[in-house]
């Protein structure tokens, strides 16, 4: 294939990095993301960087590196992961899950808990990005639950390690095709209006949700209870086999016996290679005590 002439000029812009700068780079992000760049993530990487380096008039990637190495606050490091990770997702993104979470894992823990004389309902989305899924678990538990709603302690959990997408999460307005996928019955009750072409979610569906910073290489979590689902779909494709059996390890660990694990369509865990009980494709359970 023959590079255009834009292309070329793009191509041949790029800032150069030695094999030995990649490596470091590379060893850092994985070290402190779990995310695994490539031999052919090398072009990405620089192309995503020397617009940042040239604002912070670093002439080489090793001064990137040393710059990164010496700032304490770990803003730097935010910054990288933003401009490596990519943030792109929509409502109702991967619909079979949200369909069998209202239809089956829903009213299966809701039971659970009944007979257990207990109304915490615990659920944590791992990944959140931008904050369309965690929104919408939340309206689809508003509509299970309806007026009884307000007497469980529910809410959820929404994590990730890009600051960039949570600022977007917090303040929840999207452009209008992100929230098309929805059926119109939630676009109305839990949307308004916000300006051309945008809606925004709105308060009493806001303020059900908690957006941390959070990092999934962490080694272990500082959950004081278990949950009853994790969602974390389509971050692991980032991941190599052993940092994705470890950190499967950590969520089997802090899900409740019978809790549920969703990862997204293009991941597996590998039927033998995870506690948790495999149930279709892209969704788990874990075994009931």
């Amino acid at each position: 294939m023959t590079l255009s002439t834009g292309q070329q000029h793009q191509n041949n812009s790029l800032m150069a990095i030695s094999d030995l700068e990649f490596t470091r780079l590379r060893d850092l992000i994985y070290q402190r993301f779990g995310i695994n760049l490539t031999e052919q993530k090398r072009s990405l990487l620089v192309g995503r960087l020397q617009k940042l380096m040239r604002r912070l008039n670093l002439p080489s990637f090793s001064a990137y590196f040393e710059y990164l190495d010496q700032d304490k606050t770990e803003a730097g490091l935010s910054e990288l992961v933003d401009l490596i990770s990519t943030n792109h997702t929509y409502f109702n993104r991967e619909k079979d899950h949200f369909d069998y979470f209202s239809e089956t894992a829903l009213p299966a823990v809701i039971e659970r808990l009944k007979k257990q004389h207990r109304k915490d309902l615990r659920i944590w989305c791992a990944g959140c990005s931008s904050g369309e899924e965690p929104y919408t678990l939340l309206m689809l538990m508003m509509e299970y639950l309806g007026a009884d709603y307000s007497s469980w302690d529910a809410g959820i959990l929404a994590t990730d390690i890009s600051d960039r997408a949570l600022t977007v999460a917090r303040r929840g307005t999207y452009a209008m095709d992100r929230v098309m996928q929805l059926p119109e019955q939630l676009r109305r009750k839990y949307f308004i209006p916000a300006g051309q072409g945008e809606m925004a979610v709105c308060d009493k569906v806001k303020k059900e949700a908690t957006f941390r910073r959070f990092n999934l290489m962490n080694t272990t979590f500082p959950f004081k209870k278990p949950f009853q689902m994790i969602f974390c779909r389509n971050v692991m494709i980032y991941f190599d086999q052993p940092t994705r059996e470890a950190l499967v390890s950590r969520y089997h660990q802090h899900t409740e016996p019978g809790g549920y694990l969703f990862i997204g369509h293009s991941e597996t865990l590998g039927r033998t290679q995870t506690r948790y009980n495999y149930l279709k494709p892209a969704l788990y359970q874990k075994g009931e005590l």
